[in-house]
């Protein structure tokens, strides 16, 4: 039995009969393609401190929380079931600090030229970022807190832009 390429429930994973499916992106076109996404990991001020000082004895935490969530973006068609694997032109991850308390900001922005968006790379860029965060710092704060996952923007496509508010 063939899918239903009509989808009348709206989600794009599921066809008309209800049965998860991986999206036919054949027919679309190549365009540019970019998302960012954000979160946020609220911490103890010490352990931001540690952070800052190069304190901890696994290494610089957010060299390695960088790398370590371009590796995740790299590898989200690994881990989330329906999604295409992309040939990615760049995976960004950008720290900054909390305007609403103690911890860190954690934008990842992906970006590829194909026929389906990256935001999902970027989610997971930066969910993997900040778990690498709490991964090497876990030993002195395990209150730390990973908060507010969420898309902040994507270009690009045939559903157009969208900016979080």
């Amino acid at each position: 039995m063939s899918e239903s390429p009509d989808v009348t429930n709206g989600l794009s994973h599921i066809d008309a009969s209800g049965k998860a499916r991986m999206v036919d992106v054949g027919s679309k076109e190549v365009t540019e393609r970019v998302a960012t996404a954000g979160c946020e990991i609220h911490m103890q001020q010490s352990t931001l401190d540690l952070i800052r000082s190069g304190g901890f004895d696994k290494g610089d935490v957010l060299g390695v929380a960088r790398i370590a969530g371009v590796m995740g973006g790299k590898k989200t068609s690994d881990l989330i079931p329906l999604c295409h694997p992309l040939a990615l032109n760049q995976i960004t991850i950008d720290f900054g600090d909390l305007a609403n308390g103690v911890g860190l900001s954690i934008t990842s922005t992906a970006r590829t030229s194909g026929k389906t968006g990256v935001e999902m790379e970027a989610l997971t860029a930066a969910s993997i970022a900040s778990l690498t965060v709490y991964d090497m710092c876990k030993a002195v704060d395990r209150a730390m807190r990973v908060d507010r996952l969420r898309l902040l923007s994507k270009s690009g496509g045939k559903s157009g832009d969208y900016v979080a508010e």
